[in-house]
């Protein structure tokens, strides 16, 4: 059954392609209102794609925003499982325009990889799963399973309608488990089972010290200046040793297993010197940096600012001092709960002289864990070293996507993340790109992986 399905694969690559490129050649930037039209163009492809596939109960739903692609297929029977497969269909800006080598929504092929924003994130990705569909329609005349996609064109701007829609749709959106690939592997052609992300949080910390910048000679020694303020708050959250000091910051974290750090242990990944320029890498004592980064939380300021930042020098006492701080979090941890400890620390700690205003960010997300040795999560690992001919390597990321949190909260079913992008994607930036090379082998993949799931 396999083989019929791959062969159909190969044989349509190049047609495969082309409409590929025809989705990725609709600039379908949501955050851009210029980009209203190419939208809905974009779910219109979807849509169109969706019903020539055979999929039954193809709708766009509107959402108050940018609409939703829904589509249903359930003639695999009531003993087949049924899985909601998401992903996005909008993308990012393509600014700066002229770091570009190529037009961001032209496609072009060079040296083994395919460069057109939403190549990689996630248009490829999402294309991939559907071309399988099409695969397995065109050669078994079904699919091995029930399917649910949910496809929406707002992920970049913080899926701010998804929620709503998941919860109002609860029925029609249920299933047994859920698929995403929206994610990658820590190197090009190593296969990665993605088994955790981290929760997320944020804070903006404004100090405020006179009604106006002071002149420094005239009221410094009398005036407390905001901005110096502000760093001995920031300096009390975190010591030398990467630690955060807040009390209760780690209070309830889940820890590490033997396990997983041997998981981790035998995750190559990327080379931190090389990658980021940096003299030697920095993380929590007593944990290594991919163990820090993995499976340990973070806390980070993002930005500050407050004075002058012109060129020369100007003598005052600013009036104001900001600082942006984000938590990255682990199973155990509640982003609202943080955010609480975090505020209660900066107050407890503000110095005299100066008021302190603590804003807290409305997207949060918790952290999402399924345990590495669960079935679905093992099928998708020999489905991935069959396609790659590697052995899979099983990793938790540092990053957060707030829909997998979601789901877990509104379905209670497991999430497998089956991403095929690499570290060299250039996600978010000019030159994104996507190797041919995860094309083939991600949709080799999905093909056993889905013929898999009702064996045995």
């Amino acid at each position: 059954m396999s083989e019929k399905t791959l062969q159909y694969l190969t044989e349509n690559r190049e047609q495969l392609l082309n409409k590929l490129n025809t989705f990725l050649s609709i600039p379908s930037v949501s955050t851009d209102s210029i980009h209203k039209e190419d939208i809905s163009k974009a779910a219109g492809f979807l849509e169109t794609y969706l019903s020539d596939i055979g999929f039954d109960n193809v709708e766009r739903q509107d959402t108050g925003g940018h609409p939703l692609v829904y589509a249903e297929y359930n003639q695999a029977g009531p003993d087949s499982p049924t899985v909601l497969f998401y992903g996005h269909y909008d993308v990012q800006p393509v600014d700066p325009i002229d770091q570009w080598k190529s037009d961001p929504f032209q496609p072009e092929f060079r040296d083994g990889r395919l460069y057109a924003r939403g190549s990689s994130d996630d248009k490829g990705q999402v294309f991939m799963h559907l071309a399988v569909f099409e695969a397995f329609m065109k050669t078994d005349g079904k699919l091995p399973l029930n399917v649910k996609v949910c496809i929406e064109g707002e992920e970049e701007i913080g899926s701010e309608n998804l929620y709503d829609i998941l919860q109002k749709k609860k029925e029609q959106f249920a299933a047994d488990f859920a698929v995403i690939s929206d994610s990658g592997m820590v190197a090009e052609n190593q296969p990665t089972l993605l088994y955790g992300l981290k929760g997320f949080t944020g804070i903006e910390i404004n100090v405020t010290g006179p009604d106006n910048d002071l002149h420094s000679g005239m009221y410094g020694g009398a005036v407390r200046n905001p901005v110096i303020a502000l760093t001995h708050i920031l300096a009390s959250m975190k010591n030398e040793d990467e630690v955060v000091t807040v009390d209760g910051f780690y209070d309830g974290v889940e820890p590490l297993t033997d396990h997983e750090r041997e998981l981790i242990k035998q995750v190559k990944g990327e080379d931190y010197h090389k990658s980021t320029g940096v003299p030697e890498t920095v993380s929590e004592k007593g944990y290594s940096a991919k163990e820090h980064t993995m499976g340990r939380p973070t806390f980070e300021i993002n930005g500050m600012y407050g004075g002058y930042q012109g060129e020369g020098t100007k003598t005052i006492i600013p009036s104001t001092a900001t600082a942006k701080i984000t938590c990255r979090l682990v199973p155990g941890q509640d982003p609202e709960h943080i955010q609480q400890l975090l505020e209660k620390h900066i107050k407890d700690v503000a110095p005299s002289g100066v008021t302190v205003n603590v804003k807290k960010e409305k997207l949060s997300a918790k952290a999402y864990k399924v345990e590495p040795d669960h079935p679905l999560i093992k099928k998708a690992a020999e489905s991935y070293t069959k396609a790659f001919g590697k052995e899979t390597v099983y990793v938790r990321m540092g990053g957060s996507i707030p829909v997998v949190e979601w789901i877990e909260d509104i379905y209670q079913m497991p999430i497998v993340l089956l991403g095929f992008g690499t570290p060299d994607d250039r996600l978010h930036s000019p030159n994104e790109s996507f190797p041919l090379d995860s094309f083939d082998k991600g949709m080799e993949t999905l093909v056993h992986y889905w013929n898999g799931i009702n064996e045995k």
